[in-house]
């Protein structure tokens, strides 16, 4: 997301995948598969149709995604009210790590198998989109196959950090990490490897906060991540401040 510069894209479609939740709660309150069936069809039906719509029309993708995103928002928060709960409707918002059981353990790590094997599968066509996304489109098929496959991880990814940190958290993990890989290495398998330690202290270092500090552990851990991120922008050895800095000195010295 952050190499096809789509990390706000991400944001919105953590909201789109609301009232596919909303409507599984309803029906079934926080039943686990229903809230995963729910947030992933609403998702995915987001996601193609923003698509859809920006490759059929003059509208960008980040214009329809949007329209998309909040019309998605606004129905699931309308769905969610009608059942008068607000300790359930700032579960599905914000998520509760610290509730997770072996069901919901499960379900997340098959998901990220999932995400594995298809991200190895796919690796060179979305490597090539996010480098030169009108050559892989003038190689036929390649393209939509790419474009879709992403939106797809996007999504899956979302809602199992969904069960996590909520709909309003999810996204944090997966672009605070990368972000701040990037002013650390160069190449992409390195922003790849980085980013995973990163998401691993993050987290882990959010876990012990809130213990320890008796905090949010959904918030904690998005604001450790935040802390990386901003430790990152200033002492990076790939375009830090301090080290463009020390750079330019070093050039005008």
């Amino acid at each position: 997301m952050t190499l096809r510069q789509m990390s706000l894209t991400g944001d919105a479609m953590s909201h789109a995948i609301l009232p596919g939740a909303a409507i599984a709660y309803l029906l079934s309150g926080l039943s686990l598969i229903g809230l995963t069936l729910g947030g992933l069809v609403a998702g995915v039906v987001v996601a193609v149709l923003a698509g859809w719509v920006a490759r059929s029309t003059h509208l960008k993708e980040d214009t329809s995604l949007a329209a998309f995103y909040l019309i998605s928002l606004a129905l699931g928060v309308l769905l969610i009210s009608l059942k008068h709960s607000p300790v359930d409707l700032y579960h599905v918002l914000f998520g509760n790590i610290l509730a997770l059981d072996n069901a919901a353990l499960w379900l997340l790590a098959s998901i990220g198998s999932i995400s594995l094997l298809l991200m190895a599968f796919l690796y060179r066509p979305l490597v090539i989109e996010c480098v030169d996304p009108s050559f892989l489109r003038r190689s036929g098929r390649a393209s939509s196959i790419a474009h879709y496959s992403f939106l797809f991880l996007m999504v899956i990814n979302l809602v199992a950090g969904f069960h996590a940190l909520g709909t309003l958290m999810a996204i944090g993990i997966m672009i605070l990490p990368a972000a701040a890989a990037r002013f650390w290495v160069k190449t992409l398998d390195g922003i790849l490897i980085v980013a995973m330690l990163i998401s691993f202290i993050g987290c882990y270092t959010g876990l012990l906060l809130s213990f320890y500090l008796d905090l949010p552990a959904g918030p904690a851990i998005v604001l450790s991540l935040g802390a990386v991120y901003v430790a990152s922008l200033f002492i990076g050895l790939n375009g830090g401040l301090l080290e463009k800095r020390h750079t330019k000195r070093h050039l005008t010295g």
